[in-house]
């Protein structure tokens, strides 16, 4: 008799080393079937960048797989039905998965493993994209943590690496089980294509070498040149990150390791470290608030005066605001899929705070533009912005995109690359181009309103209006520092 295969199910784990479901399903010693399903009944559908990515990362998976004797199998439809079709033709009695930890999928997730268990297949869950699965660290009280430092301090006092795995060298794949085309999912964009500019390489393969990228050039001065968004200095593992391809355990122990060889200051690996805490604080706080994706976290902000202003938003999303850091970072968004963490604070901050548009406009936009779009991040750092979030201090932070420019952006890179019609302008006028007298932008060839729009609103009288809705909101008065 034939013995039985385990079934390894992949979803945002594409990656073959420090893979717990697959070292698991290796250790049965049992032939595995590496599948993956597009569930077309997700809980949200997946953004059109995402898909983008996920086309190219599944393609390097099965490479990768069949370098050692086996194969991805993919199949779509519904997770459980395509789960219990695979089982009856393959006879398989047990389904190996890392599992995801936002709300819905968690609780599908759940209600999966209890039909399969129903039908007498084994199935296992592991933790393989978070430092520490939520519900292992929870503050004095048993709750959950809602400030990051404790949370962060919690997580890295408490939390233990698991040992470096690069998955077993061969894998024994039934051969006779059909698999759908990845060509016929058509993930990629056309008529037309707008991912032409997108300078990424999705797969295992590609976050490996970003990573070791960032550590041999970014990671030096890592807490300064991170904010600066004409600099190479941010990791740009956050794709890979979501998809998996690498695990943020080892991300972090590079990191630390090239500290430890004297190649980096220590200081700025446990930046680096922090900043994949933050990823793992707003994956926590997203399990233990459900709601977060459609309500505020700090209920008062539901009462917020969101403005109708499809106009306004409009101009946002094309980049067209006036505003020149502002509208660098949604065009930088659209062309690559990807958006600078500065300027995506400021972006967002002018959606908000400047147009007074409800964030959830903003998430859904950068939810179908983004390659890293991951719901728990996207909706943490909106909020936080936003004001109505965890740990959003100071609530009433307001960004003024032209001091940020000026600060960020001193000597104008970013916003010349993205922005090409003020290339001409001095850096003395780069970031406010209407307050230029009118031989300065004669000089540069640049006529306001027509190669590149005048302000859409003033960002001073914005500023107010946006502080009086706060105060509506907040019942605070008294806090109006401007932040820049």
């Amino acid at each position: 008799m034939a013995t039985k295969p385990v079934i390894l199910w992949f979803r945002r784990d594409l990656r073959l080393h420090d893979n717990p479901a697959l070292n698991h399903a290796a250790e049965t010693g049992r032939p595995i079937l590496p599948v993956f399903i597009l569930d077309r009944n997700p809980d949200r559908q997946t953004g059109a960048a995402s898909l983008w990515w996920l086309d190219k990362s599944l393609r390097a998976l099965d490479a990768s797989l069949q370098t050692r004797g086996s194969r991805l199998i993919l199949r779509s439809g519904d997770s459980l039905s395509q789960l219990q079709k695979l089982i009856q033709e393959t006879n398989a009695d047990a389904v190996f998965m890392n599992r995801l930890f936002e709300p819905q999928a968690f609780e599908r997730d759940a209600e999966i493993a209890h039909a399969l268990k129903a039908d007498a297949v084994d199935c296992r869950g592991f933790n393989g994209s978070l430092l520490c699965r939520p519900g292992a660290v929870l503050n004095g009280t048993g709750g959950p943590y809602k400030v990051f430092t404790p949370f962060l301090k919690a997580l890295l006092a408490q939390a233990e690496p698991p040992a470096h795995t690069t998955g077993p060298r061969e894998i024994d794949t039934p051969t006779a089980v059909e698999s759908e085309s990845i060509d016929d999912w058509k993930l990629h964009p056309t008529g037309p294509d707008w991912s032409k500019g997108f300078d990424w390489t999705p797969g295992e393969d590609g976050g490996s070498a970003a990573l070791s990228d960032f550590l041999a050039h970014g990671l030096k001065a890592y807490s300064v040149g991170r904010d600066h968004p004409d600099r190479p200095a941010t990791s740009r593992l956050s794709p890979h990150l979501h998809w998996g391809e690498i695990s943020p355990w080892r991300a972090v122990e590079r990191a630390r390791d090239a500290a430890a060889a004297g190649k980096v200051p220590a200081a700025e690996a446990e930046k680096f470290v922090a900043e994949i805490g933050w990823r793992d604080f707003s994956a926590h706080l997203l399990h233990h608030f459900p709601t977060m994706p459609e309500r505020a976290f700090r209920p008062e902000y539901d009462a917020m005066p969101w403005r109708d202003d499809p106009k306004g938003l409009e101009a946002w999303k094309r980049g067209r605001t006036g505003y020149p850091l502002v509208d660098a970072g949604m065009r930088q968004l659209w062309a690559t899929g990807w958006m600078h963490n500065r300027v995506r604070m400021v972006v967002a901050s002018f959606l908000v705070k400047h147009l007074l548009i409800d964030w959830r406009e903003g998430e859904a936009w950068f939810w179908d533009t983004l390659v890293d779009a991951d719901l728990a991040s996207n909706v943490q750092n909106w909020q936080w912005v936003a004001g109505s979030g965890a740990d959003a201090a100071p609530y009433f932070r307001i960004f003024n995109p032209i001091a940020q420019g000026e600060k960020f952006d001193a000597k104008g890179g970013y916003v010349r690359r993205w922005v090409p019609e003020l290339r001409a302008l001095s850096d003395r006028w780069l970031q406010a181009p209407w307050t230029a007298p009118a031989e300065v932008l004669r000089d540069a060839g640049l006529r306001l309103g027509k190669d590149y729009p005048h302000p859409i609103l003033d960002h001073g009288q914005a500023r107010a209006r946006a502080l009086d809705a706060l105060k509506t909101v907040s019942g605070r008065g008294d806090d109006t520092t401007d932040r820049d």
